[in-house]
């Protein structure tokens, strides 16, 4: 399982498990298991990191892996 900061940036920006599972197209469920480490596609840590206002340079600011 990796490890990220998903969560911490998230509610950082004062940002619910559905807002960002809404602006990035994803499921909420979806959002719940990245943050509890469990992997995830590499289109879908795309659609999360420009969801959060994130450029995709800034891809190890949220994952590690």
């Amino acid at each position: 399982m990796s490890r990220n900061s998903l969560k911490k940036i998230r509610e950082s920006l004062l940002m619910s498990k559905s807002e960002l599972a809404r602006k990035a197209n994803i499921s909420p469920i979806t959002i719940a298991r990245i943050e509890k480490g469990m992997g995830c596609r590499m289109e879908t840590k795309r659609k999360i990191i420009l969801a959060l206002g994130y450029s995709l340079s800034d891809k190890n600011k949220i994952f590690s892996d």
